[in-house]
């Protein structure tokens, strides 16, 4: 495997296209990857082949985007947060042909640090997805998911509740890990039990 070096430690295959000068380093930006000119990325990423990081998206620090991903303006991934392979996000909830939205009425996406997205899951632009929350493969996320909830479906319904470790919680929230949670409420879900 042969990887171009670029000034800040960034590592970007010779079949990539790296625009961005906004890369941190220790980043990689595998084969057929493609991040625009105006995307941020933060440090220590890793962006699988096929992937595509818009203009206007923001990745933060850790943040693994899988084969086949597609991150457009409006999008932010924070920290630690995986995208499972195919996973797609939407800026444009009435899409047309026939007009360009300006980028300025794109409609905003986030994902909170330490969450996973499962292959093949769909988000829809205007949601929030909480930290350490876990949305199964092929899951439609067409509203908040709170932090540490477990969604599969679509539209994506919470089934469970789920620690940072990643594994289900019981339910008086204590995880085998040895951490343990706090029910906050509907939409903000679990908080780390101090």
């Amino acid at each position: 495997m042969t990887f171009e070096e670029r000034s800040g430690g960034v590592f970007v295959h010779p079949q990539a296209l790296c625009e961005s000068d906004a890369v941190g380093a220790g980043t990689r930006v595998w084969a057929l990857a493609h991040v625009m000119n105006g995307a941020v990325v933060g440090r220590n990423c890793n962006l699988c082949g096929q992937s595509f990081i818009e203009e206007g998206a923001v990745v933060g620090d850790g943040v693994v985007v899988k084969n086949g991903v597609q991150v457009w303006d409006g999008v932010v991934l924070e920290d630690d947060v995986f995208v499972g392979p195919n996973a797609t996000f939407t800026n444009d909830l009435r899409p047309r042909a026939v007009r360009a939205l300006p980028p300025a009425e794109f409609v905003a996406t986030r994902v909170r640090k330490g969450a996973s997205l499962g292959a093949n899951v769909t988000v829809v632009c205007g949601n929030t997805i909480g930290e350490h929350a876990f949305v199964a493969a092929g899951a439609v996320v067409t509203r908040d998911v709170p932090s540490h909830a477990l969604v599969a479906g679509n539209p994506a319904r919470r089934i469970a509740w789920v620690c940072e470790c990643g594994d289900s919680l019981p339910e008086d929230l204590a995880c085998s890990c040895g951490r343990r949670y706090r029910w906050v409420d509907d939409h903000a879900g679990l908080a780390p039990d101090a």
